[in-house]
């Protein structure tokens, strides 16, 4: 049984046979929705909000080809709303007053609903989205916006505080599998033929969970199979014909976008848990994504110094030499030199003291009094600086056993103070034990 009587759903919009095939079997009913089921399931929010015909302004974020534009024309549909779409791309703040104007005619002479669909909202700037606040409000207009960005970001505080926020997920591979058989069987054009596809996973891996991109390629990958074989009704598409439809698999990620940031998080923590194998795997799907090889190798040689210091302290002068190497290399053999780099670091024992030592001293420095430099320490170039007691009572530590002298060297208010603290892995475990036994009154 339909969640709705039929009688209540608007006719069907006609779809043209030119249009791709995506939109031919774009669901028509909630009940013929394929995912999302966390928001859009039994009991679930915007289910609730069909079954009783409220509309409320919203933002769905999620990646490309999951049903954001799809949705939002379903809930028009059961709330009875004026749909307007706009893409944030190709429109200006003229098309959403324009919009609003309709909007406000609805509302006084026909008490009707108006929903503004802005995909991409995330390329409106702030004086777009600025336009939208005082409608939304007052409820002139119901917006749902689409984003692949993450809206913490690329909407205003004051829209994003007016709306709610979804998070739509990739798509399941049991998901994409009820898309595709739908499109077998239901597309006027394809129901035409009888299509045997080699390699369904093959198919939906390369799609990366986003159905649009999967029902494009096996829309090309038809028209490769009806090219070798004009006259049968029966198609058999391989997976050669797949993978020369997609050319190259889809890569999830935006050098500027949330992904970015993501993957860049997971690759550093890779490297600090010692873990070369998803260190090389992250670094894999950003090289693939396009990332810049010098903003990869950059954050090497931060990690080098913050994750690993004196533990080994060969592993910055690998990182910065693996920075220089690409610069002259280039791609794609720089993947090479990255890998080892990030392979050594992963491996490498791991300190962070020198990070954490530098940290503290600066807040020292903040928020304590900047101490004179005790005499000792100081120069004394001219003679009144020697009659002033400039570097009286300095040891000269070459003129000591072992290179070694035991003298104060910090302000006096900070003279117990420990900032640097060696572990026991690697080269530090070394190092501790040598500034144990010179600093009997330190120890670390």
């Amino acid at each position: 049984m339909d969640l709705f009587p039929e009688s209540k759903i608007k006719p069907k919009k006609k779809r043209f046979a030119s249009a791709p095939l995506a939109d031919r079997i774009r669901p028509e009913t909630i009940d013929d929705f394929v995912g999302q089921e966390h928001i859009v399931g039994t009991g679930k929010p915007l289910r609730l909000m069909l079954e009783q015909k409220h509309l409320w302004s919203m933002i769905l974020w999620g990646p490309p080809g999951v049903g954001k534009t799809t949705l939002a024309r379903l809930i028009a549909l059961y709330t009875d709303a004026d749909f307007y779409q706009l893409n944030a791309v190709s429109s200006g703040v003229k098309d959403v007053r324009d919009v609003i104007t309709r909007a406000e005619r609805n509302l006084k002479t026909a008490n009707r609903r108006t929903l503004l669909f802005i995909d991409e909202i995330h390329r409106f700037n702030k004086a777009q989205q600025d336009a939208l606040l005082h409608s939304v409000e007052e409820g002139i207009v119901s917006l749902i916006g689409a984003t692949t960005e993450n809206p913490s970001f690329e909407v205003i505080g004051p829209l994003l505080s007016r709306s709610r926020v979804y998070v739509l997920e990739s798509l399941s591979k049991g998901d994409l599998e009820r898309i595709l058989d739908h499109a077998l069987q239901k597309d006027e054009q394809l129901s035409s033929y009888t299509i045997t596809i080699e390699n369904k996973n093959l198919l939906m891996l390369l799609a990366g969970g986003d159905a649009r991109s999967m029902l494009n390629g096996l829309e090309t990958a038809v028209q490769l199979a009806l090219s070798k074989n004009k006259k049968s009704d029966s198609l058999h598409i391989s997976s050669d014909m797949i993978r020369e439809a997609f050319q190259h698999r889809y890569s999830k990620y935006d050098k500027s976008g949330e992904e970015h940031y993501n993957i860049i998080s997971a690759f550093i923590k890779s490297m600090r848990g010692s873990d070369p194998d998803a260190s090389v795997y992250w670094m894999a799907r950003m090289l693939e994504g396009g990332e810049d090889p010098k903003f990869i190798a950059r954050r090497m040689v931060i990690l080098a110094s913050e994750d690993i210091g004196n533990a080994d302290p060969f592993a910055v002068v690998l990182a910065t030499n693996c920075f220089t190497a690409i610069h002259y290399i280039g791609m794609p053999e720089a993947r090479i030199i990255l890998a080892q780099c990030a392979t050594y670091l992963a491996s490498a024992p791991k300190s962070n003291a020198s990070y954490t030592a530098i940290e503290h001293a600066m807040r020292d420095v903040r928020t304590k009094p900047n101490d004179p430099v005790p005499l000792h320490l100081r120069n004394a170039p001219t003679s009144l600086m020697k009659d002033l007691g400039y570097g009286d009572a300095y040891k000269y530590a070459h003129d000591f056993d072992g290179g070694f002298v035991d003298q104060d060297y910090l302000p006096e208010s900070l003279t117990k103070t420990i900032y640097y603290r060696p572990t026991n892995n690697g080269k530090e475990s070394t190092i501790r034990e040598r500034l144990n036994t010179l600093w009997k009154n330190k120890i670390r």
